[in-house]
């Protein structure tokens, strides 16, 4: 009695007699559908400054303040730096005086040569006097010329000693301190501003990689995605930038030295996190599969005998199915061959299949909530035996 009360407890072998047999396990299952999916590339990249400006000096002089807190943001026409304004203040005061000798002596040969006129015409002078008087007023003019424009090139370097920033951006340091004696003949660099509001990521991709879309393109195997690119960034602790970017352009040309083709990415940047000469590694969906079937990665199971999923048939009988997947779409594979659409292939509920072939109950697969799909498909590692 009591090896018989154990055999009970264990639930093996066949029922009892007088008692019905287990209805078929319920198991997990999707039916597969042909869908579009978008195949990602990761490819990597430099973040550079949308706009850079090079603050350098235009003057000569002694440096005399700094007029900015480095490593904040400035404004477009900010004063930055003040250079000693004395000796251009006095090349524009000697300029304005000279400008007005000048209007004097034109005022004077203006009178001279107008009252010649008359007594020219009237033969009282003599026609020498008044050709004289004519181009003495004219050179007076001239005179008046030239010291407006000295007055003009005075006030322009008193400006230029008063730095402004040419762009809006963030300033870095500072490269040179009060005291400093800067140089416009060589360009004395005072500081740089970069905007980084918005920034560029410059990336390559190999030609060889573009002659393959290209044709598959051509043989119509794969479609371009339409409108403007969208651009992923991924930062260096493997987080993706909340913001996407756009992809701007592709190079026209192919380095010689690498077989490499630039791209570039224009991306927001509100918070700062991609700097100038920063290494990041971008991603883009440059062409999608017009019709491919996905199915969850768990549902693929791998062997020496290559990939393989268990499907449904209409006798609600498991048989399992060679397939080939290559791509990985966020938690899901994409199937290139092997499927058919409208098939049924189990998800969960293996561990309910006792016996192999048995009929089993298919029931709608629900992923888990955390589990969602991303959008797009890129190269990833095969799945693990199950």
């Amino acid at each position: 009695m009591l090896a018989g009360g154990c055999g009970n407890r264990d639930g093996g072998g066949a029922p009892p007699p007088g008692r019905a047999a287990p209805p078929p396990p319920p198991v997990g299952v999707i039916t597969t559908a042909l869908q579009s999916v978008a195949l990602q590339t990761e490819l990597p990249g430099r973040v550079e400054a949308r706009r850079v400006a090079l603050v350098r000096a235009r003057v000569n002089g002694v440096v005399q303040r700094r007029l900015f807190v480095e490593g904040s943001d400035v404004k477009a026409g900010q004063a930055l730096f003040q250079i000693d304004p004395a000796p251009y203040q006095a090349a524009l005061d000697s300029a304005q005086a000279t400008l007005a000798k000048a209007q004097a002596n034109l005022a004077q040969a203006t009178a001279l040569a107008e009252r010649y006129k008359p007594l020219a015409e009237a033969k009282a002078v003599s026609e020498q006097d008044y050709v004289n008087a004519a181009a003495a007023r004219q050179q007076a003019e001239a005179d008046v010329a030239a010291g407006k424009a000295a007055v003009q090139t005075a006030r322009l370097n008193l400006d230029y000693a008063h730095v402004t920033a040419p762009i809006a951006g963030r300033i870095g340091r500072a490269a040179v301190t009060e005291g400093a004696l800067v140089s416009a003949a060589e360009a004395t660099q005072l500081a740089t501003i970069q905007q980084v509001d918005t920034v560029f990521v410059n990336f390559t991709q190999s030609s060889t990689e573009l002659l393959e879309l290209r044709k598959a393109f051509a043989a119509n195997r794969l479609r371009k995605v339409g409108g403007a690119l969208a651009v992923q960034v991924v930062l260096d602790d493997g987080s993706l930038l909340k913001q996407p970017g756009k992809l701007l352009f592709s190079d026209l040309a192919v380095d010689p030295t690498s077989g490499q083709v630039m791209l570039r990415a224009e991306v927001p940047n509100p918070d700062n996190l991609l700097l100038p000469g920063q290494y990041v590694r971008v991603r883009i969906a440059q062409a999608e599969l017009p019709a491919a079937i996905v199915v969850p990665q768990q549902a693929v199971t791998r062997s020496n005998q290559g990939d393989s999923v268990l499907v449904v048939g209409p006798d609600n009988k498991p048989s399992p199915r060679q397939v080939k997947v290559a791509l990985a779409l966020g938690n899901q594979w994409v199937v290139f061959e092997g499927l058919e659409p409208g098939e049924r292939v189990i998800v969960d509920g293996f561990q309910k299949m006792m016996v192999p072939g048995a009929p089993v109950t298919p029931v709608p697969w629900q992923p888990a909530a955390a589990s969602a799909p991303e959008t797009a498909a890129q190269p990833s590692s095969a799945p693990a035996k199950r």
